[in-house]
This record gives C-alpha cells, sequence and structure tokens, in this order.
C-alpha cells in the first residue's frame, strides 16, 4: 500500500508548521513542501525587528480572540485546541525557548528570527519532509480524490491531501478560487497615518502615551482605539494608530486613506477637568507665557504645538486670553481633527486582511468544506490580528490543526 500523499504549498511559517505537524504525526506519510522562492521563512525573519514576535503571553482563548479584527469568532474553538501555551511547549520541545517582555510580546530568548527560521527547517529534516525550494505552481487541479499539482518546471505532483498555506499570494487565491472557493478581497491592515502638516512631522520622536483616537467616517462611530502613540516624519505611529488601522483596514480602504482623525491628547481626563486646569494656570500664572507653563501633562514641544493651532502665539500671556480662546484650546487637546491623507507603512511586517472566506472552512480541521481533502492555514484565510504576535499565533494554530487532520489516515 503507498504512503498517504501530502503537499503543502508555500514555505511560510503556517506552511513549516503545518507540514511538520503533518510528518510528526503520521511518519507514515510522504509530506512534501512546495515554496516558489529561493528564501524560505523570509518573513519570519524579517519580523519583529528581526528578532521574530513568535506569539503572544495571553492564555485565555476567549481574550485572545479580541485581539482580531477578523477571524476572531472562527478562531474561538481553535484556540481551546492550540493556543499560545501550546506554542510555547513546541518551541521549548524542539530546543527553542521563548521570553515574555513587558507588553506579553514573546520573543526567542536569543532575539533573533534566524533561531526560529533555524528551528522550523531542523524539524522539517527531522521529521522527513520533502523540501522543494524554488518550484513555483501554476495551479491546481482536482484529479478523482485527490489533486494534480502542476509546476512551472512543467513537472507535475499528486496528492491526497493538500494545504495551502501562500499567505496573501495571488497565486494562492487563483487555486483557492478555481477549486471553487469565494476570497474576500485583500487590502492592507496594520499600518500607519500619513498627515499632511509639516509643524506635526517636525516633532517627530515625541511619543504620548495614552492617547484616544477616532476615526470619523459617516456611520462608523464606534472606531477607535486608546494607547501609544508615536509622531513620526510622515504622520503618526504606534500602537494606538495600528491597531485602528487594523479595525478600520476595509473602512480606510474604501475612503481611500482619506479620512479624519479625531485625537484626545489626554483621555485620562474628562474635558471639564481639563478645562478646570487650564483655569488653574491662568489664576496662577496670569503673567506668564501661555508657551512656557502648560498645566497638563504634555511634551512642552507637543504643547506649543497645539497653541499655534488655535492661534495663540509665544508671546501671550494666560491672562490676556478671553475666555473663548481657553475654550477652543481645551477642544484641541480633546478633540484635535487631523485629516490622513495616506497610509504609511509599518517597518516590513505587511499584513493584509481578506481571503478565504471563513464559512467555507471547517475549523476543527482547517479542511475546505467545498473541496475534500483541501485544507487551509495562514494568512491565506479572511483572518488578521493586531500586532504583538497575534499574526503568528493564528499561523501556528491553524496550521497545526490542518497537519494533524491531514495525516490522520481515516480521513
Amino acid at each position: 500500500m503507498l504512503p498517504l500523499q501530502i503537499v503543502v504549498i508555500g514555505g511560510g511559517a503556517a506552511g513549516f508548521f503545518g507540514a511538520i505537524t503533518a510528518a510528526e504525526s503520521n511518519p507514515q506519510a510522504q509530506v512534501t513542501l512546495i515554496e516558489a522562492s529561493q528564501r524560505p521563512l523570509a518573513k519570519v525573519l524579517i519580523s519583529g525587528g528581526g528578532r521574530c514576535n513568535v506569539t503572544h503571553a495571553c492564555f485565555s482563548p476567549e481574550e485572545l480572540v479580541l485581539n482580531y479584527p477578523r477571524g476572531g469568532k472562527a478562531l474561538r474553538g481553535a484556540f481551546t485546541r492550540f493556543q499560545p501555551l501550546d506554542t510555547v511547549a513546541w518551541f521549548a520541545a524542539h530546543g527553542v525557548n521563548l521570553k515574555t517582555e513587558a507588553d506579553g510580546r514573546m520573543f526567542p530568548i536569543t532575539d533573533r528570527s534566524e533561531t526560529i527560521a533555524e528551528c522550523l527547517i531542523k524539524a522539517a529534516f527531522t521529521a522527513g519532509l520533502e523540501l522543494s525550494i524554488g518550484t513555483p505552481v501554476i495551479s491546481v487541479q482536482r484529479q478523482n480524490e485527490g489533486f494534480e499539482i502542476i509546476l512551472r518546471s512543467g513537472e507535475t505532483k499528486y496528492c491526497e491531501r493538500l494545504l495551502l498555506a501562500t499567505g496573501s499570494s495571488l497565486i494562492g487565491h487563483k487555486i483557492a478560487r478555481e477549486l471553487g472557493h469565494h476570497i474576500e478581497s485583500p487590502v492592507p491592515s496594520l499600518f500607519t497615518f500619513n498627515i499632511a502638516d509639516p509643524k506635526l512631522q517636525a516633532l517627530a520622536g515625541i511619543s504620548v502615551n495614552p492617547v484616544n483616537l477616532r476615526l470619523s467616517v459617516a456611520g462608523n462611530k464606534l472606531l477607535q482605539q486608546t494607547g501609544p502613540l508615536l509622531i513620526t516624519h510622515w504622520g503618526v505611529s504606534g500602537p494606538a494608530v495600528l491597531k485602528l488601522s487594523a479595525w478600520g483596514a476595509r473602512i480606510l480602504h474604501q475612503n481611500r486613506y482619506q479620512c479624519k482623525l479625531i485625537i484626545n491628547w489626554l483621555p485620562n481626563l474628562q474635558q471639564d477637568e481639563v478645562r478646570q486646569r487650564l483655569l488653574g494656570v491662568k489664576q496662577e500664572w496670569g503673567q506668564k507665557a501661555i508657551a512656557l507653563h502648560r498645566g497638563v501633562d504634555l511634551p512642552h514641544r507637543l504643547w506649543q504645538y497645539l497653541i499655534a493651532r488655535i492661534g495663540i502665539t509665544t508671546e501671550d500671556r494666560w491672562a490676556e486670553i478671553p475666555n473663548k480662546t481657553l475654550n477652543q484650546l481645551v477642544q484641541e487637546i480633546s478633540q484635535g481633527e487631523y485629516l490622513i491623507s495616506g497610509k504609511g507603512a509599518f517597518k516590513e511586517e505587511f499584513v493584509t486582511c481578506g481571503g478565504i472566506n471563513l464559512k467555507e472552512v471547517n475549523f476543527k480541521t482547517m479542511e475546505s468544506k467545498l473541496v475534500p481533502g483541501l485544507y487551509f492555514a495562514g494568512e491565506i484565510l479572511d483572518i488578521d490580528g493586531i500586532t504583538g504576535g497575534f499574526n503568528f499565533q493564528s499561523a501556528w494554530t491553524t496550521a497545526y490543526l490542518a497537519g494533524q487532520a491531514m495525516a490522520n489516515e481515516e480521513e
């Protein structure tokens, strides 16, 4: 009897993890991993600034799913079967220990992404995987009870179980579509905001924590995030911006990245509290320059920028400003309006939302509900997380479940 033939297309985190899991779960199976480029695990190597943010120290599936703008509901059950604790244990069993940083992100103790890539490649060889690197696939056709994979070289491969782990690449979507699946159109997620204001850009490097950000888009009043913000030479970045870009990915795309951003620089204070503090400064330091005596906890250069936005000069004294101007200042601090004029990049760690429609996938096994023997894992699915290791965790989880299910001879 011939061994079970399993093929994984895609040599990223999900592809390697799914292939390794399948081979470890069924040593008799013949598992082949096909990667189009000459550099497998390229995204692993550049992730986390070269340190690889493997996962996040969030060990409750109920809390974990809250970090996924798309896919959280589908992942709820999946995370009860393989979650960050399992990821930590898997890497420890394969010789790599992880550490947790103050914000919950988890990295290899070496602080080197090569550690993760080398671990996966070693595990692949140990498990007996056949690796076909630099081998582009051009199409997949259903054949009898399996699949015929046509390579650019003209060769063909046959398998009974097929895992698509091609990330957001067009070829993966093309194959899935040709096999009958629907694709939610991919759009960028996790990006920074361009704000064409030279005076704001001149404050590059200033960070404020926390701020509250709101996207002002008709009919979408609930799009807001609170957290750290970093002013950059192109606009704004930082965790609050990246989270807002993830949750607002589709709305921002529909509006061509031209939206109003409302910033509350002091979200821990009510507007009345901000007003009372400024009135207190006005009473106590009436003869002092407003530019030098701010009365609220904001970086000095940011304060000077904010007062200039409403026309207060460096010579103006507190005693001289009327209540109308003071109210304008309160408004500027609590509800300042900025025009997003485009999207920036988030280093080289691009993430997209969109992909395989999740209703067409069985999340217990990651098998297609439309095509028996076809499985999905990683970013090819319409799943994306915020920054902090959540995208890698969904890749590990979906790949692990797919790998186990594919290796099961009884399916």
